[in-house]
């Protein structure tokens, strides 16, 4: 009988995972299919339930239901309840068990693009979301030398210092009072929804204070380029997609559902592949 995974989210017609997924699970020769599902947060009990009544093997979770899904689940993983959020759904164990690869995922595909140790440099995360708070907590147990965080509410932004279970140099400022002094950056890492499609011409600060060869590090892989990139590049900084971070914290959750590790070249490439017959057919 076929295998049944899956993606939850609002809005979630962007998201490559099923294109990703089912190519990895057919390169392994598993029977299954990954399927987006389209869940409002007024509905996300109701499908969490629905999961478990159809079968669901696992699934992602992505935007806006990472930290409210938790609650939901039968168990979570000790690193994804420090967190706050979960990205990755696993059915073990005669019920719903919540992970988070994240983080894991990010600073891997940062240290392969960033060449260097992030050992000792001032970084800043735009935005205190789910995402946020894993990439914070994972970069902070990488040994950076400060982390702050730009929101645009500066209360939550100091509720995810607060929370870091790893001692870590740190404040919280506005996304305008972070805009100010970017130029004490080593990396930047962007981790709102701002940019992504079909927000594209939206950027969450101006980088007119950027210097040159800061690391931007920007977690939308939809577009490949966002504005804020296009922007950063033209200061002199060195930019990424958040194309590794996906293919990455994908290949954790394929080997939690699966037990298999897959060609993560091979989920590159299908992703790339997909995104530009998107922006062909548009």
């Amino acid at each position: 009988m076929k295998k049944l995974f899956g993606v939850i989210g609002d809005p979630i017609a962007q998201s490559m995972s099923p294109v990703m997924h089912n190519d990895a699970f057919e390169r392994v020769g598993i029977d299954a299919y990954y399927h987006p599902f389209h869940v409002q947060p007024a509905h996300l009990s109701a499908a969490v339930q629905g999961m478990k009544a159809i079968g669901v093997n696992g699934f992602n979770v992505t935007i806006p239901h990472k930290a409210a899904i938790i609650p939901l689940l039968d168990r979570v993983d000790p690193l994804a309840k420090s967190i706050g959020a979960v990205n990755t759904v696993v059915w073990e164990n005669d019920g719903w068990t919540g992970y988070n690869t994240d983080g894991s995922g990010f600073v891997r595909g940062l240290q392969e693009e960033y060449g260097t140790s992030l050992e000792g440099k001032n970084m800043l995360v735009i935005g205190a979301g789910g995402a946020a708070r894993a990439i914070y907590y994972t970069l902070a147990f990488e040994g950076a030398g400060r982390i702050d965080i730009a929101n645009r509410t500066v209360e939550k932004g100091l509720e995810l210092l607060n929370g870091c279970p790893v001692p870590v140099e740190g404040a919280a400022f506005s996304v305008a009072e972070a805009a100010e002094q970017l130029e004490v950056y080593d990396i930047i890492v962007q981790t709102t929804s701002i940019g992504m499609v079909p927000l594209t011409d939206e950027s969450p600060l101006p980088v007119d204070r950027l210097k040159q060869g800061t690391f931007l590090s920007d977690i939308i892989y939809n577009p490949l380029e966002t504005k804020i990139m296009r922007e950063a590049k033209l200061r002199g900084a060195r930019v990424q997609s958040g194309l590794k971070m996906f293919v990455y914290q994908g290949a954790l959750a394929f080997e939690k559902w699966t037990g298999l590790t897959p060609d993560t070249k091979r989920m590159e490439e299908v992703v790339l592949n997909q995104l530009e017959e998107k922006n062909v057919n548009n």
